[in-house]
């Protein structure tokens, strides 16, 4: 299978595609100003306990208080508190080092939150889960690092190896080489990706794992709650740690910043590999270039079609999804019901999987397969179901088939569920019903055009325009009306199209692609200022 990694850095967002065989199976899009992602690390302080949830709430500097449930801080709670308050009552001396430090007895599991927190408490915290719809973070004091090949636990001294590694001498060198190079009071999870590596190499990971908490208790010493104490890698680079493997084909990044931070990260996991790594130049959006786009269009609404006509209808509520599966145009096939419904079921299973990680869906998954009569066809569903989800990384859980034809699917949440509006609202009338002739479209962008090269001083952009519009723009080629303006202002300016717009919208970039804001523009419409610009236009033609 040809994996590829296609990252669309804009300046509010950035947005990363894997592709398998051409085809989407999984979209991330995170704000570049996000703050609060999974593994990030902070100082916070206890504002409120909830002895009835066995739980705290904890300022971590966000609108809503983190929730903190007594079973997150973790089994060595006792001796990660006397630790962080020994880092802090000795301000200006270099924190002292786990591994010589005597860790206390785990702590008791029936216990509750107010024999271990009091308000006002200052802790070293880990976002567990994204903010989600009303609710703020979810943290754990369960503190870990997570890496290529390991994950670091501080506080711990246990050595676990990923049950996907079936080798049995394999596992044993592994935990045998980890014991001999981890430090005293580190636990480590052995990751997947370690199998068959290196000592070099898994040494080298662990050191900087343990840099990473070194820092992270540094800056514990001085800083005041609420403030940051470690950042996650960014979105598109945990990607890659978590998805990289020998089939990776080629990762296209359209940012010189983001491809450098992608660059020196597969040097330092790969360096055999460093050169699929290409930053993407083209005036064409990257993500119409592997026709990304489209797909999104094709892939994110209410209602999904898939194979011969049949489709799935998508419902989405805070607590859980709700998938209906229908045969469509199938129900017209020469073959017997309960076999039609079988395939149907089959092709729907396969579609519902990637939707899962597409739109990265968590919590309670409820799917209304068409029914089938035959036991062996129901269990055949259930089979294929696990088969088609075990390329998911989220946990998950599925249950057999009720007798209601109703399939139970649990899945892990951890940040919300990627919801994208593919109907388009006109941008030329605000959904009203009522927009300017389209005709006079062409009008509006020479305007446009006249105004950033004789106004502001523009005359190096890109602007961009509906697929449609850009064809229509550019019919005739050499007697186009593109090729008039570009003889009439000049050539340093671009026309290109692009499928994330609506008909009648545009977007203009500078050299640098920054957007040009042309809604500045007060009096462009003005019957004075069209005069004025015919005239000038005359003249020019003269």
């Amino acid at each position: 299978m040809r994996s590829e990694l296609v990252v669309d850095v804009t300046p509010t967002d950035i947005s990363t595609a894997l592709l398998e065989d051409g085809r989407l199976v999984s979209l991330q899009k995170e704000s570049r100003d996000a703050s609060y992602a999974v593994g990030n690390l902070y100082i916070a302080k206890v504002k409120k306990l909830m002895p009835g949830l066995n739980a705290a709430f904890v300022n971590v500097g966000y609108d809503k208080d983190a929730f903190l449930h007594y079973l997150d801080l973790g089994s060595q709670f006792a001796s990660y508190a006397q630790y962080i308050k020994s880092v802090r009552d000795n301000t200006g001396k270099s924190p002292q080092s786990i591994s010589q430090f005597k860790l206390q007895p785990d702590m008791d599991k029936h216990g509750t939150i107010s024999d271990v927190l009091t308000q006002g408490m200052e802790l070293i915290v880990q976002v567990a889960k994204e903010p989600i719809s009303t609710k703020g973070p979810r943290l754990t004091t369960e503190i870990c690092f997570t890496g290529r090949f390991l994950v670091l636990i501080p506080f711990n001294n246990k050595i676990s190896v990923s049950q996907k590694i079936k080798d049995h001498g394999e596992k044993t060198r592994l935990r045998r080489l980890i014991e001999s190079i981890k430090p005293k009071n580190f636990g480590v999870i052995i990751r997947t990706s370690a199998e068959n590596k290196r000592a070099a190499e898994l040494n080298t990971e662990l050191n900087v794992l343990i840099k990473c908490w070194e820092d992270a208790v540094a800056k514990f010493q001085f800083a005041a709650p609420p403030s940051l104490l470690y950042e996650e890698d960014s979105r598109a680079v945990g990607e890659i740690r978590d998805i990289f493997n020998p089939d990776f084909e080629s990762i296209h990044v359209n940012d010189a910043e983001v491809y450098d931070q992608i660059h020196n990260y597969v040097s330092l996991i790969a360096p055999d590999r460093s050169d699929i790594v290409k930053l993407y130049s083209d005036d064409m959006p990257i993500f119409d270039k592997f026709s990304i786009t489209r797909q999104i269009k094709s892939s994110f609404g209410k209602t999904v079609s898939f194979k011969s006509g049949a489709y799935v209808i998508i419902e989405s509520t805070e607590a859980m999804h709700v998938i209906d599966v229908n045969s469509g145009n199938r129900s017209k096939s020469s073959t017997d019901q309960e076999s039609n419904a079988l395939n149907v079921n089959l092709l729907a299973a396969e579609e519902i999987a990637r939707q899962l990680r597409l739109r990265d869906m968590g919590g309670i998954i409820v799917v209304d397969f068409i029914d089938m009569a035959k036991a062996e066809h129901r269990q055949q569903l259930l089979e294929h179901m696990r088969e088609v989800m075990a390329k998911d990384k989220a946990r998950h859980n599925i249950l057999p088939l009720s007798k209601f034809g109703l399939m139970q699917i649990t899945r892990q949440r951890v940040r919300p569920a990627l919801d994208i509006v593919t109907a388009e609202t006109c941008p030329s009338c605000g959904g009203k019903g009522e927009i300017q002739p389209s005709l006079l479209f062409t009008d509006k962008l020479k305007d446009k055009i006249d105004y950033l090269i004789n106004s502001l001083g523009v005359k190096n952009f890109i602007m961009y325009v509906h697929p449609f519009v850009d064809a229509y723009l550019k019919k005739g080629y050499i007697f186009s009306e593109y090729s008039k303006w570009r003889r009439e202002y000049g050539r340093k300016f671009k026309i290109m199209p692009d499928q994330s717009l609506a008909y009648l919208q545009y977007k203009v970039f500078d050299k640098d692609r920054n957007e040009i804001d042309t809604m500045e523009e007060k009096d462009t419409n003005s019957s004075s200022s069209k005069k004025e610009r015919r005239s000038r236009s005359s003249k020019n033609n003269d």
